[in-house]
């Protein structure tokens, strides 16, 4: 079935039309080949749905938001990942946003993960022809919780997140490094923070106990879980099998199951890098000797010493955090089977 009914924003305020249905929050200003491919075609997506553009940093999130307030149904995010994490938090800031509207994703960015996981065209002009008529898809929805008692944060994320070592070097990436060479700019700024020393970060996990019957029973309790799966210097969380591209880190993960992945590295360190190179480069896989792995619909990253952490490659902040994962909480449209 096709999404239908995208027409253009309604020029008066406050006009009652059923037909609004989609919008399209992009950056105007965006570089590169695919967002001069996506500037191609905007006079077709402006024939079927309301443009929303971006003049700042933060710009996304807030217009997911107003749009959804609105009674946008459909909110597409053309960008690239962090583009999307502002999308999908704008959900967040909406009442009952994530219920209300689906999201849609035009990749214009380096890496898009989540577009590659969702199995969605790399070039935004076919992605946006494909997802015309796209079926709508309810996955898991992770969130991270940070910050002090008085000041405490919550973020969403689609796809993936990390903390340590994968982190430090996004918070290391040169912005003209990064249009110049393209994902190669993690790698140099990833050497950069390998020579730094890395923090030790422990994970905790939290379950429901087992009660023992009884008058005076409380009922489940959480118990925290030391061992396994214990720590380590870098700790990647995904929601799909994909993490910086198409490598298949968590490859058996399933954005459906109501948990989320975890890969744990014990260290983080030149041997670790040599020894994950090839298998990585060759069979998009890493070697299970290197890794320790668990999955849970909640635990807590912990350090003694400073550690960033990421969502969906853009750096959120500083240990520690809880994560966990609402089970088919987001809406999102993916091509048809048997479509591309």
């Amino acid at each position: 079935m096709c999404v239908g009914g995208f027409v253009l924003d309604a020029p008066v305020a406050g006009s009652e039309t059923s037909a609004v249905r989609a919008c399209v929050i992009f950056n105007p200003a965006a570089k590169g080949q695919k967002a001069e491919r996506f500037r191609r075609c905007l006079d077709a997506i402006a024939a079927e749905c309301a443009l929303k553009r971006t003049t700042a940093p933060g710009d996304a999130r807030a217009l997911a938001a107003e749009a959804i307030r609105a009674g946008f149904e459909t909110i597409f995010a053309a960008g690239g990942d962090g583009t999307l994490n502002e999308v999908l938090n704008g959900f967040a800031d909406a009442p009952d946003g994530f219920s209300r509207a689906r999201l849609g994703l035009l990749p214009l960015g380096t890496v898009n993960v989540f577009a590659r996981e969702l199995g969605i065209p790399l070039q935004p002009d076919a992605a946006w022809q494909l997802l015309r008529c796209a079926g709508e898809r309810r996955i898991d929805l992770p969130c991270v919780e940070h910050g002090g008692a008085h000041e405490r944060k919550r973020h969403y994320f689609a796809q993936m997140a990390g903390a340590g070592l994968d982190a430090r070097a996004i918070e290391l990436v040169s912005w003209s490094h990064k249009k110049r060479i393209g994902p190669l700019a993690y790698v140099v700024a990833g050497v950069k923070a390998l020579a730094e020393k890395q923090a030790r970060i422990t994970v905790r996990v939290e379950r429901r106990a087992s009660s023992v019957e009884g008058a005076n029973d409380p009922g489940p309790r959480p118990v925290a879980l030391d061992s396994p799966p214990g720590g380590g210097q870098l700790i990647l969380i995904g929601n799909g099998r994909l993490y910086g591209g198409s490598f298949r880190v968590f490859p058996g993960a399933d954005a459906c199951d109501g948990l989320l992945d975890v890969c744990i590295f014990p260290r983080a360190n030149w041997l670790t890098l040599i020894r994950c190179a090839l298998p990585l480069l060759l069979g998009k896989r890493l070697p299970e000797g290197a890794v320790r792995r668990f999955r849970s619909e909640s635990f807590a990253l912990l350090s003694e010493s400073p550690a960033p952490f990421e969502i969906d490659g853009e750096l959120a902040g500083h240990l520690p955090a809880s994560f966990s994962v609402k089970r088919a909480g987001l809406r999102v449209l993916v091509p048809e089977k048997g479509d591309g």
